[in-house]
């Protein structure tokens, strides 16, 4: 048994064992000190952007994922159909008619939108996602036991899995460059973008500049700013000239999601608890049992050099 399949069994046992227990495993609650006044956040401005992809590859880049040379990122190709952030691309530029014929199309990028009170950090049993001060919802690959509920309960359907890895996949999402902006410096994508179609800063200041861009531009920009207020508010906030749910985002309420997914998660472990618990102690005979064999060819081994 390898050691990272060891780390996997032992999380499996250790949730198992506390179920079979009764200890109560209550779904990981959001952060609730987080401030707007403290949150950081990208202002995306989709009349601006012109649909060059550098952000792709600096985010794949910033993330040691294979991005090949930047000059393919401008074949437009790609646009034909609509694309989701994934294991291979954590953000991506999608493209959409403009509402005046005429005008150029509109270019919108999608990744994770870094909810000030995540659905994904609420229903994770294990706590294995954070949010942080600075605005980023990051995930923690030590804790995480693969259940994938954050993919379900996540309101834009963001967090991926590796299903092609055998061996230890991970849950895959934009991490807002948190080991770059902890450090004082631009999300990789904010980074790049030539014409400034992001901006980076104090969410509420952010806020404040989209709707004086309204203001002053009202035949550039519809008067709503997505994100601002959607599932109670998101560290990724976007103008735009049309509807955003022409742009493909998804019409939700105001209301943050996490208090769906808490009672969702408290009804299925309320009846599960034996299974999981029963589940636990068969893996655990099986590993012991296969570690019974091994110990048991060693010293067979050790024999038969002692009788040659």
């Amino acid at each position: 048994m390898t050691s990272t399949d060891r780390r996997t069994f032992l999380k499996q046992l250790t949730i198992g064992s506390a179920l079979a227990a009764g200890v109560s495993l209550k779904p990981a609650k959001a952060n609730e000190e987080i401030a707007s006044k403290k949150a950081m956040g990208v202002l995306v401005d989709t009349a601006v952007c012109v649909g060059c992809r550098s952000c792709e590859w600096a985010c794949k880049t910033a993330h040691n994922i294979p991005a090949g040379d930047i000059e393919k990122y401008h074949d437009r190709s790609v646009f034909k159909e609509f694309r989701r952030p994934d294991h291979t691309s954590y953000c991506v530029i999608n493209e959409f008619p403009n509402k005046d014929a005429s005008k150029l199309p509109l270019n919108v990028k999608y990744q994770c939108m870094h909810c000030l009170e995540p659905a994904c950090a609420s229903a994770c049993i294990v706590g294995a996602f954070t949010k942080h001060q600075n605005g980023a919802v990051t995930w923690d690959g030590s804790k995480c036991i693969g259940c994938r509920y954050c993919m379900v309960a996540c309101p834009f359907q963001i967090p991926t899995f590796e299903y092609e890895k055998a061996i230890q996949p991970n849950i895959t999402k934009c991490d807002f460059c948190y080991e770059r902006t902890k450090d004082g410096k631009l999300p990789a994508c904010v980074e790049i973008c030539p014409v400034e179609a992001m901006i980076y800063g104090p969410r509420e200041d952010l806020i404040a500049i989209a709707r004086e861009r309204i203001k002053r531009y009202p035949e550039r920009y519809i008067d709503r700013i997505f994100g601002e207020k959607v599932v109670g508010g998101t560290s990724w906030l976007y103008l735009a000239p049309i509807e955003f749910e022409k742009l493909k985002f998804p019409p939700l309420g105001t209301k943050p999601a996490p208090g769906v997914t808490e009672a969702i998660q408290h009804g299925i472990f309320a009846y599960f608890i034996p299974p999981l618990a029963l589940f636990s102690w068969l893996g655990g005979v099986m590993w012991l049992n296969k570690r019974k064999e091994a110990i048991l060819k060693e010293v067979e081994k050790i024999e038969e050099k002692e009788n040659e």
